[in-house]
């Protein structure tokens, strides 16, 4: 009974009070309400998202727009509300503006909807390009007043580029060879020679493929300009084996700048001589026969002696104790905020975790236990945890960190405390000490000034990626009389 009144309370609320709904058309200039004194205005959104929508234009063909969709706040000005100005300003290669004002069919009679919920409204359009990032700012009109500061909501976003599973089906990225697979093999024919095969494409005439291994190897150009399987042999300087294989197109419409594709350098299998029997010709079946008699005797024998020797004697077994695999080791790496974190901390965590058997420590990863123990605390305790400590500095500039990284999620910008100077006082008491001076290393990728953290000239520097190798073999160097246990306890007493 109770759902049935509910239901007809709803019906009549809306034969009384129609929804508001919302028509929305091109405003790039100042709305006219801005220009009138209003004696009351309503508040600003209560939240603001964008995502992208793909559209199908034609076959294998999409077109990505925005779906910016908001949330009315519930409270008494939303009487005052007549409509809501949202602005896109996108950066790439050039920045572009444009606003579209979504007015409301009817006055807001109520804070929330009959059911109870806020009123949430969307707009699909503004159309992504690829790379770009994009500035959303929404604010509802009437306007403040001049002078006055006016209330609105902001939003990022930023489209994904020709690597995307969506956006490789654009028109421009099929153009830039998104959809071209080489499916590159290269092998090592001898020590001084690579045979790399690949498929070429129409859409370009020339392709440069390179051996490299740490350094260039070798390299040599391709010239082909249609759909065909095409192979190249490059001589080589040093060990190719393992090496990666380099191809970079130049298609028509991204020159120099189009996607690269890599392979890995294995050996080339052995040719297998492959003797075909004629039925005409019996004298080479007769000359092998008697050798395969022979070595048919020979087996025979072989087997009736291993046979005979395993009844009459018993065989002793040797057990061997199986060999002990030491745990990785754990690496607390400290760095300053300045230093770009995707394209840096995480690049060396990774050469730390795949070619130096580390198990890494950051902070960047361990935010919330941060602020549960306190950054005191924490690094305190990561202390006594780490087999080794890393101070990883560099004199990269923030101007290409900030092209690539520095303004996105995840990098160093956006940590509330820079541990760093914190972490160096913290651990300074021990780079006096010798017995707790092994567990200290500082690693560069460039040359690093250091006169802010003099202390640190006591450590081992390394310079990657020139110093790799010694990096570490000084990084996993332990001493084989001592345990991996005793090694752990005495780490932890510094």
């Amino acid at each position: 009974m109770s759902l049935a009144l509910l239901s007809l309370a709803a019906l009549c609320w809306n034969a009384a009070y129609p929804e508001p709904t919302i028509q929305c058309g091109s405003e790039n200039g100042p709305s006219p309400e801005w220009k009138v004194q209003h004696a009351l205005t309503p508040g600003d959104l209560r939240d603001l998202r964008v995502e992208p929508v793909k559209i199908t234009v034609e076959p294998q063909e999409y077109s990505l727009l925005m779906n910016i969709s908001w949330i009315l706040r519930a409270d008494a000005s939303i009487r005052l509300l007549k409509a809501t100005k949202i602005c896109v300003t996108s950066k790439s290669n050039f920045q572009s503006y444009s606003c579209v004002r979504c007015n409301y069919t009817e006055a807001f009679q109520h804070q929330t909807r009959p059911s109870g919920r806020r009123w949430k409204f969307f707009y699909i359009g503004f159309p992504v390009e690829l790379s770009t990032v994009y500035f959303i700012g929404a604010y509802n009109i009437p306007t403040a007043n001049m002078n006055e500061d006016g209330p609105s909501l902001s939003a990022n976003f930023t489209s994904p580029g020709c690597l995307d599973h969506i956006m490789k089906y654009k028109k421009k990225c099929i153009e830039e060879g998104s959809l071209w697979d080489p499916n590159i093999t290269a092998c090592k024919k001898n020590e001084k020679t690579v045979e790399v095969n690949f498929t070429t494409s129409p859409l370009g005439d020339r392709y440069l493929a390179l051996i490299q291994n740490k350094a260039v190897l070798g390299f040599s150009t391709v010239w082909e300009n249609k759909l065909t399987r095409t192979s190249v042999v490059i001589p080589v300087t040093g060990e190719s084996e393992g090496a990666v294989v380099q191809l970079a197109p130049y298609f028509r419409t991204c020159g120099h700048d189009c996607i690269r594709h890599k392979g890995t350098v294995v050996l080339c299998p052995k040719k297998r001589l492959q003797n075909s029997l004629d039925n005409n010709d019996r004298t080479v079946l007769g000359g092998w026969l008697p050798l395969l008699m022979a070595l048919l005797v020979v087996t025979w024998v072989l087997v009736v002696g291993i046979y005979l020797l395993q009844r009459h004697e018993k065989i002793k077994t040797t057990s061997f104790p199986a060999t002990t695999i030491l745990p990785p080791i754990k690496v607390l790496v400290v760095y300053p905020s300045e230093i770009c974190f995707q394209h840096t901390v995480c690049y060396f965590t990774e050469f730390l975790e795949s070619h130096c058997r580390s198990e890494v420590i950051l902070e960047k990863w361990q935010k919330k236990k941060i602020a549960e123990m306190g950054p005191v605390q924490w690094l305190t305790t990561q202390k006594k945890a780490a087999d080794r400590i890393i101070f990883l500095l560099s004199n990269d500039v923030n101007t290409v960190c900030d092209a690539t990284c520095g303004k996105n999620e995840g990098s160093a910008s956006e940590n509330s405390q820079d541990l760093f100077p914190l972490a160096f006082n913290i651990f300074c008491s021990d780079l006096t000490s010798q017995i707790c001076l092994h567990k200290y290393i500082v690693v560069y990728f460039r040359e690093a000034d250091t006169e802010d953290y003099s202390a640190l000239n006591v450590c081992p520097k390394y310079h990657l990626m020139k110093e790799a190798t010694a990096f570490c073999k000084e990084l996993l160097h332990i001493k084989q009389h001592v345990s991996a246990g005793k090694r752990s306890q005495a780490c932890h007493n510094c």
